[in-house]
């Protein structure tokens, strides 16, 4: 039995189930864009599938609604893959375990998919629905977007016919985004030297940190355990001698990662200093992000002594200063919109394992102005070099700029009051929007984004509530109605 089975609206759920039973992780979404075409081919729409694994149907005006001005309904069919730490799901072939607590879905020891899963949901039930009134609909899915907007930025935009859009990527209800930032990955690699060094090893663990998106959450001044960990080894290196063998943490450049680790080399003698110093900095790490990220945890496991190849001596100083230097966090707030990050980075992504010659740190930088953004990344590339390292970027997008004039939004507010007897908000947001690619590429697009009430996403302990999913359902009906 579905475990969504009696929630409405039916349809919806029934979607949003089926689509978390198929593997849709980022560069793994062959599998439910081909689900995209056989539901197009099943119910007899048009469609196109482009070599990036995006999908735009296409259904004709409802009786009526013929001569309107046709919209695009939009949103991406990848999802971020986050487990917690004991789980051995295996996001490339397992479906997701969902799980209903009250009034909200999650995903057992996952991500969840919400983002941007719903939008999908949404889409195909307005797509089978033949009673629902709509202008010419162009439903398109996008892949790769957790990943740098990737499907997006590959997709011929000439394909599409509509001038109004409705993004459907959004994560609180009662919301209406009308811009937001734009981005791109910088991948920072640094080479290392190693030489053999005798002792015994101690695993170093910083864990129990909320972590989150780091667009959206990059405000709430949740701790980057990656950060944390450059910290752990510059004060334990001001206070005894060790070997730096390995260190790791995070597994996406866009969530704040929540946990990493480290394999260091010590002399037996100095045990009892290690233990102090990590219980020391455990303690003021909590003092630090009280009522914010206060579960922070650092623990040592003990492991051998034995002959290891550790980092020489200055590749683990270059490798503990780039941790110490690295930007990370807001770098810059709006000076024009109260409250809004207009500048930030997130070092997502950081290893060097045992074997490896060389160090990796991969970040999301964000920003809402572009020369802030290309002067961010000028800061990461001299760091890199400045260190001997080699320094790249991809899956740049533009920012969406706000658009005085918009009849869409005009529409989309006055229908929301009606509603609701209530003003939504009109907001910019930090986090990075597919939005600006299409307004980029389509001359005179009126452009919103909107969606339920999602939480922690990008996290294993990621939730949508099923009420509001429901309410912005019947508000993007009652929205499409009026686009007449």
């Amino acid at each position: 039995m579905s475990i969504l089975e009696g929630l409405k609206p039916k349809r919806v759920f029934h979607y949003f189930e089926k689509i978390t039973q198929i593997p849709h992780g980022s560069e793994n979404t062959k599998q439910i864009s081909d689900y995209l075409v056989d539901f197009a081919a099943t119910h007899g729409l048009s469609y196109i599938q482009d070599e990036s694994n995006n999908v735009i149907i296409r259904k004709e005006a409802s009786a009526g609604y013929e001569h309107s001005i046709g919209v695009i309904l939009q949103g991406h069919c990848d999802m971020v893959c986050e487990k917690t730490a004991g789980s051995d799901h295996d996001f490339k072939h397992d479906p997701l375990k969902l799980e209903v607590d009250g009034d909200f879905i999650s995903a057992k020891d996952t991500t969840l998919g919400g983002d941007d899963g719903i939008a999908v949901a949404y889409m195909l039930a307005i797509l089978e629905d033949d009673s629902i009134s709509h202008p010419p609909l162009e439903c398109v899915f996008t892949t790769d977007e957790e990943i740098g907007l990737l499907g997006a930025n590959a997709l011929d935009a000439s394909l599409l016919k509509g001038k109004r859009m409705i993004n459907l990527d959004s994560e609180e209800e009662g919301s209406i985004w009308t811009s937001c930032a734009g981005g791109m990955r910088s991948d920072c690699e640094i080479p290392v030297i190693r030489e053999k060094v005798h002792g015994t090893s101690y695993e170093v663990v910083i864990d129990g940190l909320l972590g989150g998106h780091s667009g959206s959450e990059i405000d709430k001044n949740r701790a980057n355990s990656n950060i944390l960990l450059g910290r752990f080894l510059f004060g334990l290196s001001q206070r005894m001698n060790y070997s730096l063998i390995e260190a790791e943490g995070g597994s996406k450049d866009n969530a704040i990662p929540r946990i990493s680790s480290a394999m260091l080399l010590i002399d037996e003698k100095e045990s009892e200093l290690l233990n102090s110093f990590a219980s020391q900095l455990e303690l003021q790490l909590k003092k630090e992000y009280e009522n914010t990220d206060d579960g922070i945890c650092i623990t040592l496991s003990k492991g051998k002594e034995a002959d290891y190849h550790a980092l020489s001596q200055i590749s683990r100083e270059k490798l503990t200063f780039y941790l110490m230097n690295v930007p990370n966090g807001i770098q810059k707030m709006s000076g024009s919109i109260e409250g809004l990050v207009e500048t930030s980075c997130n070092l997502g992504i950081f290893h060097m394992f045992k074997e490896d010659d060389n160090l990796l740190g991969s970040l999301s930088v964000r920003s809402s102005v572009e020369s802030a953004k290309d002067a961010l990344s000028d800061r990461l590339c001299y760091l890199t070099e400045f260190l001997g390292g080699t320094y790249s970027t991809r899956g740049s997008y533009p920012a969406w700029e706000y658009r005085e004039d918009s009849l869409l939004r005009d529409i989309m507010v006055k229908v929301y009051e009606d509603m609701y007897q209530k003003k939504p908000q009109v907001v910019a947001i930090h986090a990075g929007l597919e939005c600006g690619l299409f307004y980029g590429r389509i001359d005179g697009l009126d452009c919103t984004s909107i969606g339920p009430d999602l939480t922690d996403v990008h996290t294993t302990e990621e939730k949508m509530s099923i009420s509001s999913a429901a309410r912005v359902y019947e508000y993007l009906l009652n929205v499409l109605k009026e686009l007449k």
